[in-house]
Order: structure tokens, then sequence, then C-alpha cells
């Protein structure tokens, strides 16, 4: 059952370049790797120094793992619990709007994700009158745009018939089974058994990929708890792109309105499979979802998401960043442009440019299908991000605000790759979407209890 040599020295290489990124002392770690004789046990003993090795001693940044520490390095002011409280049906009713608008979003996304540029899609787009993007992706557009993703064929204009099955749906469905089945105090264990169930391997990406594998090889001789920390951090590369971010949807909903109970629930699933900013993204994008349904402005919805990131993570720096270029921004292509410029090396899945076109998208939409196309028109992971936009402004403007020719081509079916979920109706899943909230009312929020512990100590 052994992974051969070339195999391991692959993803030993490919996880010391990932420490390297992360502020790691790795010098001389390749050549180490490079010189190696052809051992399983040289193998082991250097991955287990790449395990050990310190940080950087130039290296400015505080970026915890364990949720406590992730605490004390927030800001001390941020909401503990519930900003307000919605009334249960427009609270049920902007939860649908959210589920809604994500699915619309990331449908809207799936033919472009090839990584494109706004400029990219800006030419293909005008080039057959489609710009600004107004509706789904067009053949035409993806003949001048001359690449698409494979999942095009169930996803243009035309040619829909049923929400085609997607990872990032996979996982809101997720994220809704396991608080309906466990409520708000889920384990990973118990998270983790619900993929096992039911993710295939190939419908996963990067980190959830060797997780689940992980967990999977575990599962065979069940000695013991998974080692989630442990393989979280190491033989682990991509534990800092969007996986994670992209499984937050359904918590955010849950938390309708308590973006510190969303966060939390964030954290718990996001590391199962990722550290510093991948985590801190999926907390940062969970709070914005939750404080979207309660928020004046759409600016309110960020300011306070980012309360909610550890102060001294290079994820707080280049949102507190962003969120200035876009404030300061005259429309959405100004605020495109002044992210894009500063953090357009971090393109497809590397969620800095990406979330900072969230806080760009969402301060100059007028409705909800005005902001996924926003976003899904700035490029990148365009499904990902188009779904989150997708929930962020569907909770925030509520029902009313997106067309029905959206929901249309969908006749009402919804399609997964999900190994034991059988419900097929998108309408039946959005009403199971607005019931999220009582199934984690009854728990007390942990984060309340962490609070009042790390107070206590202090």
């Amino acid at each position: 059952m052994l992974p051969d040599l070339q195999f391991l020295k692959n993803r030993l290489k490919q996880t010391i370049i990932c420490k390297e990124k992360q502020g790691f002392q790795t010098a001389g770690m390749l050549t180490a790797l490079k010189n190696l004789s052809e051992s399983y046990d040289a193998v082991a003993k250097l991955a287990n120094e790449v395990a050990e090795l310190p940080f950087r001693k130039n290296w400015p940044y505080r970026e915890p793992y364990a949720l406590e520490e992730i605490w004390k390095e927030c800001d001390p002011d941020r909401p503990l619990g519930p900003m307000c409280i919605l009334p249960q049906n427009d609270m049920a009713a902007r939860i649908k709007s959210a589920f809604q608008g994500a699915v619309c979003g990331c449908i809207l996304g799936k033919p472009l994700e090839v990584n494109p540029t706004l400029s990219e899609i800006h030419k293909a787009a005008a080039s057959c009158g489609e710009w600004p993007l107004n509706d789904y992706i067009s053949d035409e557009m993806l003949t001048a745009l001359k690449r698409h993703h494979d999942s095009a064929v169930e996803c243009k204009r035309g040619h829909i018939k049923y929400v085609a099955p997607d990872d990032d749906i996979n996982y809101s469905l997720l994220g809704m089974l396991v608080l309906e089945k466990h409520g708000g105090d889920f384990t990973k264990e118990q998270l983790m058994r619900l993929w096992l169930d039911n993710l295939p391997p190939l419908w996963t990406f990067g980190p959830e990929r060797t997780i689940l594998t992980q967990a999977a090889i575990h599962s065979i001789g069940e000695e013991g708890e998974p080692a989630f920390d442990f393989w979280a951090n190491e033989w682990n590369p991509g534990n800092e792109l969007c996986g994670a971010a992209i499984r937050v949807d359904a918590y955010g909903y849950a938390a309708a309105g308590n973006p510190a109970l969303a966060a939390e629930l964030a954290w718990r699933d996001s590391s199962i499979t990722h550290v510093r900013t991948g985590i801190y993204a999926s907390m940062y994008i969970a709070a914005a979802i939750a404080t979207a349904f309660v928020a004046k402005k759409p600016m309110d919805i960020f300011s306070v998401a980012l309360q909610f990131v550890p102060r001294m993570s290079r994820f707080h720096q280049v949102m507190t960043d962003c969120f200035t270029m876009v404030s300061e921004a005259g429309d959405w292509l100004e605020g495109y442009q002044k992210i894009n410029e500063k953090y357009g090396e971090y393109g497809h899945c590397q969620l800095y440019q990406e979330c900072g076109q969230l806080i760009n998208s969402a301060r100059f939409a007028k409705d909800v299908s005005h902001a996924f196309c926003m976003q899904v028109a700035q490029g990148c992971d365009t499904d990902c991000f188009g779904e989150i936009m997708g929930s962020i402004a569907g909770a925030y403007f509520g029902p009313g605000y997106l067309d029905e020719r959206w929901l249309a081509p969908f006749n009402d079916d919804l399609r997964t790759s999900l190994g034991s979920f059988h419900e097929r109706s998108l309408h039946a899943v959005t009403k199971r979407m607005a019931q999220l909230p009582a199934r984690i009312a009854p728990n007390k929020s942990a984060t309340m209890q962490t609070e009042q512990n790390i107070s206590g100590n202090a």
C-alpha cells in the first residue's frame, strides 16, 4: 500500500515549497531532497525534519492554527454573539435568496473556470455583444475566449437543463447535512465520516483529496482518532489555497446575523484540511455571509468579517489593503484594477486577489445577479467565487433581487456527485437550507464558551 518513492519525493518537494511561503526556514531542504538516497527511511527522516522547521527570524506574522490561539489574535472588540435578532420569516427568505444566488453564481462561473483575467473575459464577451455579463455564458463567448472548462457542456446558455454537479455545491450540501444530523456541535470526525460516505475522490482536489485519502486509509485499521492536525500541516501541499473557503456557505446561513458562530463552524471544517490563510479565509467568508443578513451597508459586511481574522496575519494585511482600495475606487473596474495591479500574481484558488474582489463586487452591486456577474467577470476561480458572492449578495439584498430567469433553466433539478444524497429538487433543498438556524439554535455557542474561558484565564 506504500506509494512509490518518486511520488513521496514529489509530495515532499511541494510541501517544502509551501513551507517556504508560510515563513519557515527551508534553506537547504530542496537540495537535501535532491540528494536523498532511494530509501523510504531517508524520505521519512527528511519529512520529519521538514515538519520541525522553525520560522525565519525576520518573519513578521503570527498565524496560529488552534481556535483558541486564533481568537487571541483577533480584534477583541468583535461581536461575540448575534448582532441583532432577525424575524424568522425574514431570515428564512434571505437564506433562500442566498442559496439561490450561490447556485446561479456557481453555474455562471463554471464554463470560465480556466483562470481567465478580466481583460480576457471583457474581450471575449464584447466581441459577441455580451459585455457586461448579464446572462449565462454563451457558445459564442467561449469560442472567442478560446478555452473553457469541461463542464461548459452542461452550463452554457441554451444548454442548461438542471443544476450541474459541482464540487462547490457538494460542500455546501455537506455543510447542511452535518448541521442537520449533528447540530452546531458537530465534530471533525462526524464531518469526515460524511465525506467518506459521499465524496468520490476525483470530485475532490488538492488538500481535500489528500485528507480524504488519509482518512480512508485510517478507516481500514480504525486505530485511534484521526490525526487531523498533523494531516493538515504535513505532506499536504496547497493547504493555503481556496478549498476550505468554498465549504462554508451553510455555516453562514445557519449562523445568520452571528458572525462569531459562523467563523467558529468554518474553523472546525477548514482546519481538517488547511492551515493559516486557508483557515482564515474560510472564517472570514463565513463571517461575511452571516453578517450580510443584517448589514446596513455592503462595506460593513467586510469590516465585521475582518474582525474574525488574526490581525498579524498575511490575510488580514491583504484584506485591509483591499478594503481601502475598494473604498477609494470610483467604480468596480477601478476597484478591480487597483487589486489586480497589486495582487494579480495570486490567481486561481490563491485567495488574496479573489477575496479582495468579493469586497469590490459587493460594494458596487445593484442586486444579486449584478453582484455575481461582476465577481465572475473579474476572473480567477470563477465558479467558486461566483458562488460565494451569490451567497453574500443574496443574504444582503434578500428576496426580490434575483430575476427568475436565472433559476428557470434548472427546471427545479439539482444534481450532485454525492454518494448518499438523493434529493433532486432545488426548491426542497433551498427550504432545508432556510431551516438551518433552527438546527443550531438549541446549542449554546462554543465560541462564547471559549471567549469566557480565555477571559477567565487572563
